[in-house]
């Protein structure tokens, strides 16, 4: 009965210490938001080792060089981290979505862009270096499985251009889709 009185009250306060601890991040990508593309994040730490982030991914150029390159991401994502959260290494699962009107690289001279939505699945790797006593940079990496669909659509004649034009195209394939340096501020919420 000792024992099990002893852990329990070992239990509720390593909870109540961990509890005063800043639990929560803000953060931006320092890579793209030189460029104009904007990539914001928010990661909530559940305990020692597991935490969840959501963000999103917006570039708001409507074209650079006459090029289409309209993206808007949003992610969920679950942290695995190997020593103690937010540090260190960890792996992560996502599930995000896109909307875009963009130029894919094997059409860039020609006047057709592609506009729709995509589905992505995947996994993340990373690296969080403490850089000061509430802020980290978090360096990672994301890929998995991305199934798009769009239509084809050609600006010369403002008209879709498919086999079927009412008709969404389709198209899977395994990517990398997220990545970056991450300036991340720890706080928490009284």
């Amino acid at each position: 009965m000792r024992n099990s009185l002893t852990i329990l009250v070992m239990l509720v306060l390593s909870k109540i210490a961990y509890s005063q601890e800043n639990k929560h991040q803000i953060k931006g990508n320092v890579l793209f938001a030189p460029i104009g593309v904007f990539n914001i994040g928010y990661e909530y730490i559940f305990n020692h080792h597991w935490t969840g982030q959501t963000d999103l991914f917006i570039s708001i150029w409507r074209s650079i060089s006459e090029k289409q390159l309209q993206l808007g991401m949003a992610h969920m994502e679950v942290r695995y981290y190997f020593s103690e959260a937010p540090e260190k290494w960890y792996i992560g699962a996502n599930i995000g979505m896109s909307v875009f009107n963009t130029q894919k690289l094997n059409y860039w001279n020609t006047l057709l862009s592609r506009e729709g939505y995509n589905v992505m699945l995947g996994t993340t790797i990373g690296y969080q270096i403490k850089i000061a006593n509430r802020w980290n940079l978090d360096l990672f990496l994301s890929g998995g499985n991305a199934q798009s669909f769009y239509h084809i659509l050609n600006k010369s004649t403002s008209s879709l251009e498919s086999y079927n034009a009412s008709a969404y195209g389709n198209n899977g394939e395994w990517t990398l889709y997220r990545g970056g340096v991450m300036v991340s501020y720890s706080f928490k919420v009284k």
